[in-house]
């Protein structure tokens, strides 16, 4: 099962993410997500483990439970569907027609 962990420390690492869910049962992989311009953490992250009973068990006690000195939020992780691609904005719009050399909605 793949778990969302949210609410994270911005300083905690991922071995001590890992931890947290060990005492649980198998964990496959835990990993941070990260910023791509920064590199710094965006607060939260994945933990994966084979086990649904033990996930599920993971669930229930970390959930709202206090760790690196912040309240951690955790579920079952939903996967994510197709993105769509964007309906154009006016911006778009505007920015198009000053390329073009039309009139802009801008004072």
């Amino acid at each position: 099962m793949n778990i969302y962990v949210g609410s994270l420390s911005f300083r905690m690492k991922e071995d001590e993410l890992r931890k947290a869910f060990e005492g649980f049962g198998e964990v496959t992989s835990a990993k941070i997500i990260n910023d791509k311009y920064s590199g710094k953490s965006k607060g939260f992250g994945f933990v994966e483990m084979p086990n649904d009973a033990e996930a599920k068990k993971a669930i229930d006690e970390l959930n709202g439970q206090e760790i690196g000195g912040r309240r951690i939020v955790v579920n079952e992780s939903v996967e994510r569907t197709e993105r769509t691609e964007r309906r154009p904005s006016f911006r778009d719009r505007d920015r198009d027609n000053d390329r073009r050399g039309g009139r802009s909605n801008r004072y």
